[in-house]
């Protein structure tokens, strides 16, 4: 089990410690709904320091990237951040990960902690043009700073204006006294905020500063499960749940980073699929009546007939209901076709909607 840099902070915090990813996490502090709310409201700082970073530089960086990565990265430009996947030779996805392009010949990849290994095989396995890679995960630490209150709250550390930086861009400066820090406009709870990437011998530092300098704006530790709801509540895509070796980005409603401008692993199929309509599709509901939806939970049509699986769901704090996703035949998705979730011995009536769930105050 590896141990991120902050552990003995989390544990000081009387934060649930669990294993994730190989890593021993916060999973919580105060308690879910309490946290969401906390980020929902005020801001909140998750440790996320589990995930992997790869650096890919030289002449030939971008092409590497190109090949691999489903979004067009030609479109980036320096201090600016990419969302895309590395789809599979099968059709399917390896992982989701956000590129980050520091100048014309110097990238860096943030993945999931869970696909660490697997990611770098991939990437190495098509290397094939001799650009520079490095994996500097276990050097560098994440906190995500999320939350409505972050630009203000966070200010006095840096001279760079937080308030005016545009979504998915970035700056590498300092940062509660530390040097080169990349402060990154992204997130996933979909309350605004920063992520925030240093080394691991300057993470005491930053974390301290983080909580004195949010003390005035309610800043709270908050833990992955938190996290967890944030982004559903969003209808963000969780690698291992709504995304997996086995989903293409097209059924995930992902063509949106799957540009057929270039050529890259696999998009000759997938431009196929897209022309010709997936068979199914990632679709979002809500209950109709009072139930908790999970992960692995048969969707049911009128007659108890299995036509998917829940892939995400929970009781959402923000809108006090069950909420879920999971994939259906695209033909009942567009159709509008009612669909019931298995919930134990009861189907439950559920209605499909339209992201994200969670609109705003």
């Amino acid at each position: 089990m590896k141990e991120i840099a902050l552990k003995h902070k989390h544990e000081a915090l009387n934060a649930k410690m669990v294993p994730f990813a190989g890593y021993n996490m916060p999973v919580s502090y105060e308690g879910v709904n309490i946290e969401h709310e906390n980020v929902r409201k005020n801001l909140g700082v998750f440790d996320v320091s589990h995930m992997g970073e790869f650096l890919i530089t030289g002449k030939n960086a971008l092409a590497l990237i190109q090949k691999v990565c489903s979004n067009d990265a030609s479109k980036l430009v320096d201090g600016k951040a990419q969302y895309s996947c590395f789809p599979n030779e099968d059709g399917g996805i390896v992982d989701d990960l956000i590129i980050y392009r520091i100048n014309e010949e110097k990238y860096l990849l943030v993945v999931n902690a869970s696909n660490i290994e697997k990611d770098w095989n991939w990437i190495a396995q098509h290397n094939t043009m001799d650009a520079t890679t490095r994996d500097i995960s276990d050097d560098y630490s994440l906190l995500a700073i999320q939350g409505p209150k972050a630009a203000e709250a966070m200010q006095s550390l840096t001279d760079i204006d937080l308030a005016n930086m545009k979504f998915y861009t970035f700056e590498v400066a300092g940062f509660a006294g530390v040097e080169n820090v990349i402060i990154s406009a992204t997130g996933y709870t979909g309350s605004g905020g920063f992520e925030i990437y240093f080394k691991n011998e300057d993470a005491e530092q930053v974390w301290d500063a983080v909580m004195k300098a949010g003390a005035d704006y309610g800043i709270k530790p908050i833990g992955l499960a938190a996290r967890d709801t944030l982004r559903l509540e969003m209808g963000y895509c969780l690698y291992g749940n709504d995304i997996d070796d086995n989903t293409s980005p097209i059924e995930a409603g992902l063509g949106w980073i799957t540009k057929f401008t270039k050529d890259f692993v696999n998009s000759e199929a997938l431009l196929k699929e897209k022309e010709e309509g997936a068979r199914r599709k990632l679709i979002a509901f809500e209950l109709d009546e009072r139930g908790i939806p999970r992960h692995g939970y048969d969707i049911v049509d009128e007659n108890g007939k299995i036509i998917g699986v829940v892939t995400s769901g929970t009781m959402s704090p923000s809108l006090d209901k069950g909420i879920g996703m999971g994939y259906i035949p695209t033909v009942m998705a567009k159709n509008n076709e009612k669909i019931f979730i298995q919930i134990r011995k009861k189907a439950i009536p559920a209605s499909l909607v339209k992201l994200p769930f969670y609109k705003g105050e």
